[in-house]
């Protein structure tokens, strides 16, 4: 079953075993047919973000920051999923969301490195400032 399933990250290096992930159920709203007000297809997966062992530290305070607002004060992160009308494939799609979040947190930004403006850009900048104040200054009063 889905929920008995293993996650794993970053070519297998990364591995948040099942048992580390807390699983609630309970009733979904929308379509479900004459079951829809007898099962508990709703899915509701509970992670310990902010205590987990299973994370690298650097991958772990890059996910933390990722999903801060997403956070309980326990330091929970909360996905759920009511999208499907079984509860299996609401599992995977929970897992599926939590595993998308932790493979942007396993990539480490990219180092933004500062440019220098070209020559020829600053010269054009004050060759149109040159230009805009001539025009302004053919503006005031003629000379007598």
């Amino acid at each position: 079953m889905a929920r008995e399933k293993e996650i794993r990250l970053g070519d297998g290096a990364i591995v948040i075993p099942a048992d580390a992930l807390d699983w609630q159920f309970a009733r979904s709203s929308g379509p479900g047919g004459q079951h829809v007000n007898r099962t508990s297809t709703k899915a509701m997966l509970r992670f310990d973000a902010r205590h987990t062992t299973h994370l690298p530290e650097a991958v772990r305070r890059r996910f933390l920051a990722l999903v801060a607002p997403q956070l309980t004060n326990e330091g929970h992160l909360i996905i759920t999923s009511q999208r499907f009308r079984d509860q299996p494939q609401n599992i995977a799609d929970c897992l599926a969301k939590l595993s998308a979040l932790l493979e942007r947190a396993v990539r480490p930004p990219r180092v933004r490195r500062r440019t220098k403006v070209p020559r020829r850009a600053i010269a054009r900048r004050l060759d149109g400032k040159k230009r805009r104040g001539a025009t302004k200054a053919l503006r005031g009063r003629p000379a007598d």
